[in-house]
């Protein structure tokens, strides 16, 4: 396959995957249940960290989440609801204690911006590369301060120089992309040209045997490698192409089109 050849199927995915149909069996809905931006933004967030596993279990247990804030995200982190949250398991290996944890950096954020987004744009001046990675640097701070000055990688990764951070480019992606479709684009703090591709295990599969990969462990250089390839082909909206691997992998079409190297 030539580059042409994948710039073509890659686009065709992306179109046949990213449209309204998608929404409902993937944590994207959740946000997307709100209009008020803040809502949006710890929806996003939340949804985005429970993210692993079965999608099913993953939006079940991201509704249960957001009903035990009733359904107020905002409202909730700001009148600390989060202390009178009870010992419960939200998702697999994510419990209310760092739910609490997550939610009391998120009010000290929220208690000297009035977004999210604001709290980006401060964060993010003269930063050029890996914005996901620094805004994660600067939330983790932000929510060891708000713990006695310790840090949970249940909420986010702690070891940033490695990580693929592919939950947090997903929430990213929500929040920046603005085709009107499946993403919300409610922020412009960060261009959709900056973001990086979500890269798990399924996505790093798919792009090795599509030739797109090269590096065999899943981490930060992975990422890079990855979008840039992806940016070759649209530099303006590279994650586009995220629903066009994922596409592909779930139709099992991913061995058929392997570029033969031999």
């Amino acid at each position: 396959m030539t580059d042409k050849d994948l710039k073509e199927l890659l686009d065709a995915e992306a179109m046949r995957i990213n449209n309204p149909d998608f929404i409902a069996e993937d944590p994207v809905q959740f946000p997307r249940r709100f209009s008020e931006k803040r809502d949006i933004e710890i929806a996003a967030l939340l949804s985005s960290t429970i993210a692993w596993g079965k999608r099913s279990m993953i939006c079940r247990d991201a509704d249960k989440m957001l009903a035990l804030m009733d359904n107020q995200p905002y409202r909730y982190v700001m009148d600390e609801g989060y202390e009178d949250l009870p010992d419960c398991n939200i998702h697999r290996t994510f419990f209310a204690k760092n739910m609490r944890h997550y939610l009391r950096g998120l009010h000290s954020i929220y208690s000297r911006y009035d977004s999210l987004e604001d709290f980006a744009a401060d964060n993010l001046k003269g930063v050029d590369d890996h914005a996901a990675w620094h805004l994660a640097g600067a939330i983790n701070r932000e929510l060891a301060a708000a713990n006695g000055g310790t840090g949970d990688c249940r909420c986010l990764p702690l070891g940033l120089d490695k990580s693929a951070l592919k939950r947090f480019n997903m929430a990213l992606r929500w929040l920046v992309r603005n085709d009107g479709i499946v993403d919300m684009g409610i922020w412009s703090a960060i261009k959709p040209s900056q973001l990086y591709v979500p890269l798990d295990v399924h996505v790093g599969n798919i792009s090795r045997q599509l030739g797109l990969l090269e590096r065999k462990a899943n981490d930060k250089a992975a990422v890079d490698e990855l979008t840039a390839r992806l940016r070759k082909y649209n530099p303006e909206d590279p994650t586009l192409y995220d629903f066009a691997l994922f596409g592909i992998g779930v139709t099992g079409r991913g061995g058929e089109l392997a570029i033969d190297k031999n």
